[in-house]
């Protein structure tokens, strides 16, 4: 009958597998879950994280009921983060939270899966399901541990990303306004005054609704020209109420000068008809 390896001889073993050259294959190969797992902890402390991803590949599906696979667990969900896969340290993190959820590292496995969706937030000109994630991610944190020292930090991140949430809805009103779509460009810059009312952009956004209703009101067939004259004429009073010493402030006042005699002109020329 063989005889168990003696501890010492097998921390001496593994050792020197991890210090020769052919170390890692061996253990990789080896089937040997023991040594695979104790490996995978000495490369993720040596910060070799795609050595102990690797490693813990092999046996992460066979470490339930294990007392090692909390820790193995949390350290697999490290190594794709380090690794800048963020996608799948954000799933291995929030998955970590949620079934560890008497660990000591639960708090810090939910801040890290909504941090790293908010390393996969791109530029605000692209695709925002990451950000949404990340913001829905940290506001869930802090309610979730709203004692912890993170919470903070959660809340400047989320500024943050609504800002450049903020910066996506103004580029696309701002599109719809240089395409001459200026129906499209006032629903999206309303749709941002409703979402960000706190947005640096308010002023220059109500300059740009006020501007492309005229707009759209000389561009529209004569049936429909008194009423979105009346429109402008409301935009331009309400910016001029809000903002009366605004650099559009000028321009917004003589826009809705013009707006209100092309208004009473209509008006007038729809009274001689009816006379």
């Amino acid at each position: 009958m063989k005889q168990p390896i003696a501890p010492l001889l097998y921390f001496v073993l593994v050792i020197n597998l991890l210090g020769c050259k052919s170390g890692f294959e061996t253990i990789r190969s080896s089937g040997n879950p023991d040594l695979i797992i104790k490996a995978a902890g000495d490369y993720y402390a040596k910060k070799e994280y795609l050595k102990a991803q690797t490693l813990y590949d092999l046996v992460m599906s066979n470490l339930k009921g294990r007392k090692e696979a909390e820790l193995a667990y949390f350290q697999y969900a490290y190594t794709y983060y380090h690794l800048k896969q963020y996608v799948l340290s954000a799933y291995y993190f929030k998955t970590f939270a949620n079934t560890y959820i008497n660990s000591p590292m639960r708090e810090e496995a939910a801040y890290m899966s909504a941090y790293s969706n908010y390393r996969q937030s791109p530029t605000y000109r692209l695709d925002q399901s990451a950000t949404l994630s990340a913001i829905d991610e940290f506001q869930l944190f802090a309610n979730l541990f709203p004692g912890s020292d993170k919470v903070p930090e959660c809340n400047r991140l989320i500024d943050e990303l609504r800002r450049k949430l903020e910066q996506k809805a103004f580029a696309e009103g701002e599109l719809y306004f240089n395409m001459n779509q200026y129906q499209s460009a006032v629903s999206s810059f309303d749709n941002l005054l409703r979402d960000y009312p706190e947005s640096p952009d308010v002023e220059r956004v109500r300059y740009l609704i006020a501007l492309s209703d005229y707009l759209l009101s000389e561009n529209s067939v004569l049936s429909k020209k008194n009423e979105r004259y009346e429109e402008t004429i409301k935009r331009c009073d309400q910016f001029l109420q809000k903002y009366p010493e605004s650099k559009y402030a000028k321009e917004v006042g003589q826009i809705q000068k013009e707006s209100q005699s092309k208004r009473d002109a209509l008006r007038q020329t729809t009274t001689q008809k009816k006379v």
